[in-house]
């Protein structure tokens, strides 16, 4: 992989810039394993986040009920 392309979408991911560094080193060094468990590590966190996002939704989605329904 390219690595401008590797590090670009690291970031478009919202990794954070440390640990973008540390995947890149990893990268740097042809430490395949480590890149890959970093990413992985990644991965893990924005699937928590988007987890979180959708319980936030799943809430909103139960308020809006409840106040349409005492508009009625």
């Amino acid at each position: 992989m390219d690595k401008d392309k590797l590090k670009q979408s690291l970031a478009d991911a919202d990794c954070p810039a440390d640990s973008i560094k540390r995947i890149m080193d990893s990268y740097d060094c042809g430490n395949t394993k480590d890149v890959l468990g970093l990413m992985k590590k990644e991965r893990c966190r924005v699937m928590q986040e988007y987890h979180e996002s959708g319980r936030k939704v799943d809430c909103m989605d139960f308020l809006l009920r409840l106040v349409e329904k005492e508009l009625r």
